[in-house]
């Protein structure tokens, strides 16, 4: 099992768990309630994956712990970890042959969406309602199924959860401990669905095949005017909230390597890296000079078009690490923009991107925003994987924090910002 300092991040609750009237509890019982934070490991054929989920008001009376990890859970104070390594089909239901079968074309729903037409391409995931009426599938079923394969007139499928055929590893981190109110009537959650369900597992390719992401004009954005009109004008504003920032700033920590050169590629006026850093100079390349000059953390930096121009102004092994945050969604040559950066890497040096579910709507690519959240670190996985430039290849996921009270969008949301990452290491 993974060393457990490498399995979380950190988390801060703020307020948001218990009542501000509520008491506090110094260890968990079947009367408690308790903030949890989960984190499920897992491998595919090219990478190793960790996806970290903050269920923040667990009724430990009524909700219902992983059978091997509750034991260990109960009357333990904040901070104590439990993990426990499950053999395939253990934790959730095992792949079922069953669930796999052939369909014609014809029974795909394509115009289930209005004004949008979708094909189905192999190795992608779809609501189950695409393929509504079929098999006993109700029309308004939302789980996702995948397409493992599709030819002139069939298309293989799979209802399966993608992890059913995995080992896993789940650990968990006892955050905060209150008392229970009275309470009638409520559901009962389901720990291991809350954490695996509508996922984790669809960043993997399907038996290693490549997945399709790249038929229907991926990389086809809808203002395709150049990049240098849209960027004149500083956009000095926070992409995600600061619980992501704040995230993204603690995985840099991890990832970076202390006193390196470090260039930050799309950047603009924030960098999300720790004010505490520890790195030599960090460089920034992006699109609008006046975010570039605000940006505090630069010893020098540079305006650059990558998808006018993906060649990059720097010589080969020039930096240890190179970052891109909340940017990638924009490329439309990610597979030149991905070689330059193993060109400039030293070997060792890591490429990290990271990302949310929030962009510039007229800027971000047509895949991008047509795929499931969890299938675009599997896009970047194959950004890294097309020209074998890599080794190392990891990604890492994070839900269920709280937003920050005073966030604009708090009043619309309230968890923070998921982040997504992804990175590699040149060889």
């Amino acid at each position: 099992m993974k060393d457990i300092t490498e399995a979380f991040i950190g988390f801060e609750l703020g307020d948001d768990s218990a009542d501000g009237d509520t008491q506090t509890l110094e260890r968990t019982s079947a009367r408690a309630m308790c903030a949890m934070a989960f984190s499920l490991a897992w491998r595919s054929e090219h990478a190793t994956h960790t996806d970290q989920l903050v269920a923040r008001k667990l009724n430990l009376w009524r909700d219902i712990l992983p059978f091997e990890l509750e034991p260990d859970l109960m009357d333990k104070p904040v901070d104590h970890v439990a993990g426990h390594s499950y053999a395939p089909g253990e934790l959730i239901v095992p792949y079922q042959s069953d669930l796999c079968f052939n369909l014609s074309q014809r029974a795909f729903h394509r115009k289930l969406r209005n004004n949008d037409h979708i094909e189905p391409r192999a190795g992608r995931f779809y609501p189950r309602a695409f393929i509504g009426g079929s098999k006993g599938i109700f029309p308004e079923e939302i789980l996702p199924f995948r397409v493992c394969q599709a030819s002139d007139d069939m298309i293989a499928c799979d209802l399966n959860n993608p992890l059913a055929d995995r080992p896993l590893e789940m650990q968990a981190r006892i955050l905060d401990i209150w008392a229970a109110g009275e309470e009638r009537g409520g559901s009962c959650n389901d720990v291991a669905e809350m954490v695996t369900l509508n996922g984790p597992g669809m960043q993997a390719r399907w038996r290693g095949q490549p997945t399709d992401f790249w038929q229907d004009l991926p990389f086809a954005r809808v203002a395709g005017e150049p990049d240098a009109g849209f960027y004149a004008m500083p956009r000095p504003v926070s992409h995600v909230d600061r619980t992501a920032s704040a995230q993204i700033a603690q995985l840099y920590h991890r990832l970076l390597p202390a006193g390196g050169r470090v260039l930050d590629l799309m950047a603009s006026w924030q960098s999300h890296l720790p004010a505490d850093h520890g790195l030599g100079e960090v460089i920034g390349l992006g699109m609008n000079a006046e975010e570039l000059a605000a940006n505090p953390l630069f010893a020098s930096h540079q305006v650059h078009d990558l998808n006018l121009a993906p060649a990059l102004p720097y010589a080969d092994d020039e930096f240890d690490a190179v970052i891109c945050s909340l940017s990638v969604e924009y490329l439309v040559k990610p597979f030149d923009v991905f070689a330059e950066v193993a060109r400039m890497l030293r070997p060792g040096g890591r490429f990290i991107i990271t990302f949310s579910n929030r962009w510039f709507p007229p800027k971000v690519i047509r895949a991008w925003e047509r795929m499931h959240e969890f299938e675009r670190p599997g896009l970047v996985l194959e950004y890294f994987l097309r020209d074998g430039l890599y080794d190392g290849l990891e990604t890492w996921s994070i839900r269920g924090l709280p937003r920050p009270a005073d966030d604009r969008y708090a009043d619309r949301h309230a968890d923070s910002d998921p982040v997504y990452a992804v990175w590699g290491t040149c060889r």
